[in-house]
């Protein structure tokens, strides 16, 4: 039941009495027919809603117009809502999900960011606004408090304005402050801000997700985070970073251990450097104490705080985003699931576009790559009847799922489809590979091996002995563009060591059979160089079980530059320590007697180590 306070029961609003009403006879200046927008999120004005939910004779034809809100509606057992009027949301929440099935709600797929200029035009109509709102300063002017986002516009838009005039609204630094003459009836009320709660995701594979977003996160990175439960997981493993900074359309309670570990400072931001520039906040009473009268939040409307060109301007800035599925190509869908609308646009587009354009920028897609059930993949050969792209194929860069992180942009059709293979769980991989085929992504020739989880545990980061690092990690199938790469940079003298005759080129088969392995017994690892988005694969390493003996026959290539460093040393360290995890009982291999670089990293080996010479070649073997 909603606070029952008489008028002028705040003394702030005694100078302003003849505007001061109760909620019930507020509602009553509201036409039939009228547009009546409400408040988003935690600020969305809940006595006025009540009132006019339960009007004896409320107006006609009335529509609702709102982006996001929070337990505003009231539902049924079967979680239907009762509302009573027709409404217009650029947000499907789980309070309105079966309206929208049923006609009574209709969804606009749309950027809440382009959502000020329609409303200005005129081609989204508002004749009323219902707003909560702070108490005014000693000058007159309320704070919007945790949600600025869409309103000003409305306002500016809006015939009538009513405002729940609330103490316990925080006053919120930025552009929040609405001056009192610009509202039309001012409603007292005392109710505590409505919170968001956010159980922590406890499955094993939203947690691995989270952690690969983590991995690929820098120090000085400007965070934008979406409203989905995977990208705010990921938060929670960057306590380790420094300053970071936030820019983004919502904040919540996962922005405060951050907090608390003192990881955000702003310092690297190019624009606001020092200040968390948001639109709205989403989250608990220790969230809301956080930001009152606080300078270092800064709230700005949604169209100022998402426009592409400010994101694109942030230093690092990163934007992660939760999508329901994604195609073979890259389509990705954010908002539909079998059919079904989840969510909305948001502002997605804006902040990925602009992580794209961000010097350092990283715009990421995460998801998970089943249903919830584990009956589904959300990795399809094509988008299902019923989901649409919402962010086109030509945009993503980025994409990660619970069985590792692949990166899009600039990649052909084919590369893509072998990438997103290898995101997907095991169990649907062999039907997604056989379309891939059909549909001539993929050439018949390719196979697939690989049925395992990406194992993110086995990269290793090592520094050369010139002071140069590289990644050693797991080779995928979508390695073979860069393994090819190594190969034609390597002399004439090493590929004849490396392969016992010369050697113009690789096949495709060849180029498979060095990273298209089944991580049972076949196994190869790289040596990458630079970021994800502009790797260089330096260096390769593979051993193949035989399993009579059960030992196995090694292979490494390294980039000539690269040469002399120690990176061979670090990749036999590599696949020896993994190799016998596994229990295999040791390495051997054939190598040219003139081939004097590849002997000295045998005899390096902590294990022991034999070599026989025959008429060709030194057959090395070493035990561990």
């Amino acid at each position: 039941m909603f606070s029952k306070i008489k008028p002028f029961s705040h003394a702030a609003l005694k100078p302003y009495s003849e505007k001061v009403t109760t909620a019930g006879l507020a509602v009553t200046h509201i036409r039939n027919g009228d547009h009546v927008f409400l408040g988003t999120g935690c600020a969305t004005p809940c006595a006025l809603l009540h009132e006019l939910e339960t009007m004896l004779a409320p107006p006609v034809d009335l529509e609702l117009l709102h982006f996001l809100v929070v337990k505003a509606f009231a539902t049924d057992a079967h979680g239907q809502s009762l509302t009573r009027f027709r409404h217009r949301t650029f947000f499907v929440g789980a309070d309105l999900r079966l309206a929208v099935g049923e006609g009574r709600v209709e969804y606009v797929p749309m950027s809440i960011a382009r959502v000020p200029e329609m409303m200005a035009r005129g081609r989204i109509p508002v004749d009323v606004a219902l707003i909560q709102v702070s108490l005014p300063d000693a000058f007159g002017y309320v704070s919007l408090g945790v949600s600025v986002d869409i309103i000003p516009a409305a306002l500016a838009a809006a015939r009538l304005v009513i405002a729940e005039v609330n103490p316990r609204m925080p006053r919120t630094m930025g552009d929040t402050t609405v001056h009192i003459s610009r509202i039309h009836h001012l409603v007292p009320v005392d109710n505590a801000i409505t919170e968001l709660d956010r159980e922590p995701a406890q499955e094993e594979n939203v947690q691995r997700i989270a952690r690969y977003i983590a991995r690929i996160i820098d120090d000085g990175s400007t965070l934008q985070v979406g409203l989905g439960y995977v990208p705010h997981e990921a938060l929670q493993y960057l306590t380790d970073r420094k300053d970071l900074g936030l820019h983004c359309d919502v904040i919540t309670d996962a922005i405060l251990p951050l907090l608390a570990h003192g990881c955000i400072t702003g310092a690297c931001k190019t624009t606001h450097p020092f200040k968390i520039v948001t639109s709205m906040a989403l989250g608990s009473q220790r969230l809301y104490d956080l930001i009152n009268l606080n300078p270092l939040f800064d709230f700005q409307p949604m169209d100022a705080v998402c426009d592409p060109v400010t994101i694109a301007a942030q230093h690092k800035m990163v934007s992660i985003a939760q999508a329901y599925s994604i195609d073979l190509t890259g389509q990705v869908c954010v908002d539909q699931f079998d059919g079904k609308f989840y969510s909305g646009m948001g502002a997605q587009g804006e902040f990925l576009h602009g992580a794209s354009r961000s010097p350092g920028g990283k715009p990421i897609i995460c998801l998970t790559s089943t249903s919830a059930d584990g009956k589904t993949s959300r990795i399809r050969a094509s988008l299902v009847a019923g989901e649409v792209s919402t962010i086109a194929r030509t945009d993503v860069h980025y994409v990660v799922t619970e069985h590792g992180i692949a990166y899009l942009f600039g990649k052909s059709i084919r590369e893509r489809a072998t990438a997103l293979i290898e995101l997907a769980h095991p169990q649907f991989r062999p039907e997604l590979f056989a379309q891939a085929q059909a549909m001539g992504y993929l050439p018949a020739a390719q196979t697939l091996q690989n049925m395992h989880a990406y194992p993110v545990e086995d990269e290793l980061t090592v520094t050369l002995k010139d002071g140069r690092q590289v990644m050693l990690r797991p080779a995928l199938s979508s390695d073979a563009q860069g393994i090819r790469d190594l190969f034609h940079h390597l002399s004439e003298a090493d590929v004849y060591t490396r392969f016992f005759h010369h050697v113009r080129g690789l096949s495709d088969a060849e180029v498979q059979r060095l990273c298209n392995v089944n991580y049972e017994n076949e196994v190869a690892f790289v040596a990458i160089d630079g970021p994800r988005e502009d790797a260089q694969i330096v260096g390769q390493a593979c051993y193949f079980v035989n399993p009579s003996d059960n030992l196995a026959d090694t292979a490494y290539m390294v980039h000539p530059d690269w040469q002399g460093q120690g990176l061979g040393s670090a990749l036999q360290k590599c696949i020896a320590e993994h190799a016998a995890k596994r229990g295999v009982r040791g390495f051997v291999a054939d190598v040219l007697p003139g081939n004097t670089r590849m002997l000295r990293l045998a005899q390096k080996s902590p294990h022991a180590v034999r070599a026989e010479r025959n008429s060709d070649c030194v057959h090395v073997t070493q035990l561990f």
